[in-house]
C-alpha cells in the first residue's frame, strides 16, 4: 500500500499538508483553500478548463492562464490514441508538449469509454473498446490507466472507474460501484509500486472516485469507502449524465456526507455557472467541464443575466460589448456586432474570442466565490448571482444548437 507522510490517508481528520482549508462558510459547506501540487498551487474552489487533447480548443496556454486558470484537465482516452504515450514521453510530458507551465489533472478515460456504448466491453480485468478514430482494438485496465498517466507526467491522476447512465437498473448501478471499488484498490497498488522511490513532494497525487449511481445510501457507501484508503483527494463521478438537476443535487449531498472533509473534493463533469455556485455550497472544491468552451464555440456567451446567443439578429447592430461589466480581452476590444459577424461568417476568430470570454466569466465567478467565502458573505453573494442569472432552458438551448447547425450548413461545413 502507499505510505503517506502527508497524512492524506488514515488522517483521522488531520488536514494533509498538500491541501490547506483557509476559510469556511458557517451556514453551508463552502470553503476556500489552497491545493499544493508539484507544479504549483491551485486556488480552490477551482474550475479546470478541459484540454481534452492537450489543448483548450482555440486558445494558447498564455490565454488560458490570463483568464485566471491555475490547472487544466486533459483526457487519458484521447491522449493514448493520439498522439500516444511514446510521443508524450519523448516530449518530456504533456506539459512540455503543450507549453503549459502549471499543473494538469488527467481523467482515466472511464467516461469516454462509457460514451462508446456498443464499442466497449467491460470485464473484471478492465475495459476493451474500439477507437472512435479507426476502429482499432484497445484495452484499459486499472493498472494501465495509472501507467499511462504517469507517462504523461500528470500532476493529479484519476483511477479507472465504471459509471452507468441515469435510468440504469439498480443491480447495474450496484455492480458498477463495487467494480469501481475493486479497481481502485488495484490502482492504488500500482501507483504505490511505481512511486515507491519518489519523494512525496515530487510525486503526482492520486485521487479516488466515488460512484453509487442514483441511490443516496449507495452514494454514501461509496464515498465512505474512500475514507481509509491512501488517497490525496476524493472525486464524485457518475453525475451530470442526464439526471434532473434536483437528483444531481441530492446525490451530490449524499456523496459529500461520506467523504473525508480534510481532502479536496472534486465534482467531475459539472461546469454551468449556476451549478458551480450550488456545488461550492454543497462542499465541492474542484470542477471541470467542457460546457463553457463548447457553448462558446456555438456563440453562446455568458453574462450576469444568463447566456446570450450572439448569432441572434438582435446583435447585428449592437456596437457595445456583449457584457458591459466584463473586462476580458473580447469585451474590452470587440463589439457584439463584430462577434455576431464572425460567427455568422464562420470565421475562426469567433471561436477564440467566444472561448476567451466564457473562460474569463467562469474564472471571475470562481474568484468571486473564493472572495465571498473569505469575507463571510458567500450566501448573500450566491443569492445575488442566482436571483439574476437565468440558466438556458432546454428549448432555448435546442434553438441555439439548431441555429448553429444552420450556420454550418450555410458555410458548407455541416
Amino acid at each position: 500500500m502507499i505510505e503517506r507522510d502527508n497524512a492524506a490517508s488514515h488522517s483521522g481528520g488531520k488536514q494533509p499538508h498538500h491541501f490547506e482549508i483557509q476559510a469556511s462558510d458557517p451556514t453551508t459547506r463552502a470553503r476556500v483553500g489552497i491545493l499544493r501540487t508539484r507544479r504549483g498551487e491551485v486556488r480552490t474552489p477551482a474550475f479546470m478548463p478541459v484540454g481534452t487533447q492537450a489543448s483548450v480548443k482555440s486558445l494558447t496556454p498564455d490565454e488560458v492562464r490570463a483568464s485566471g486558470t491555475d490547472i487544466i484537465l486533459a483526457n487519458t482516452y484521447h491522449l493514448m490514441l493520439r498522439p500516444g504515450l511514446a510521443v508524450l514521453e519523448a516530449a518530456g510530458g504533456v506539459q512540455r508538449f503543450m507549453a503549459w507551465d502549471g499543473p494538469i489533472l488527467t481523467d482515466s478515460g472511464g467516461f469516454q469509454v462509457f460514451s462508446l456504448a456498443q464499442r466497449r466491453e467491460v470485464r473484471e480485468e478492465g475495459v476493451t473498446f474500439r477507437s472512435h478514430l479507426d476502429g482499432s482494438l484497445w484495452e484499459l485496465t486499472p493498472e494501465s490507466a495509472i501507467d499511462l498517466q504517469l507517462g504523461f507526467g500528470s500532476d493529479i491522476i484519476m483511477p479507472l472507474d465504471e459509471l452507468v447512465g441515469y435510468g440504469s437498473d439498480d443491480a447495474a448501478q450496484a455492480a458498477a460501484m463495487e467494480r469501481t471499488h475493486r479497481w481502485l484498490r488495484r490502482a492504488i497498488e500500482r501507483f504505490a509500486a511505481r512511486q515507491a522511490d519518489v519523494a512525496p513532494d515530487s510525486r503526482p497525487m492520486l485521487f479516488g472516485i466515488a460512484q453509487g449511481g442514483f441511490d443516496p445510501d449507495r452514494r454514501r457507501e461509496s464515498a465512505s469507502f474512500l475514507r481509509d484508503l491512501p488517497l490525496d483527494g476524493s472525486a464524485i463521478g457518475g453525475l451530470s449524465v442526464g439526471e434532473p438537476k434536483e437528483v444531481m443535487a441530492e446525490m451530490l449531498d449524499a456523496s459529500i456526507d461520506g467523504l473525508p472533509p480534510e481532502r479536496p473534493r472534486y465534482l467531475m463533469g459539472v461546469g454551468s455557472p449556476e451549478d458551480l455556485w450550488r456545488g461550492v455550497a454543497a462542499g465541492v472544491d474542484m470542477f471541470d467541464c467542457v460546457h463553457p468552451t463548447r457553448v462558446a464555440r456555438r456563440g453562446a456567451l455568458f453574462t450576469p443575466d444568463g447566456r446570450v446567443d450572439v448569432t441572434a439578429a438582435r446583435f447585428r447592430t449592437h456596437f457595445g460589448p456583449v457584457d458591459e461589466t466584463c473586462n476580458c480581452p473580447t469585451c474590452t476590444t470587440f463589439s457584439a456586432a463584430y462577434l455576431h459577424h464572425l460567427f455568422r461568417a464562420r470565421e475562426l476568430l469567433a471561436y477564440r474570442l467566444g472561448t476567451i470570454h466564457n473562460l474569463w466569466f467562469i474564472q471571475r465567478e470562481m474568484a468571486r466565490i473564493r472572495d465571498a467565502i473569505a469575507r463571510g458573505t458567500f450566501v448573500e453573494e450566491m443569492r445575488s448571482f442566482l436571483d439574476r442569472y437565468r440558466p438556458a432552458d432546454s428549448a432555448a438551448a435546442a434553438r441555439q444548437r439548431q441555429r448553429h447547425r444552420g450556420l454550418r450548413a450555410e458555410a458548407g461545413t455541416a
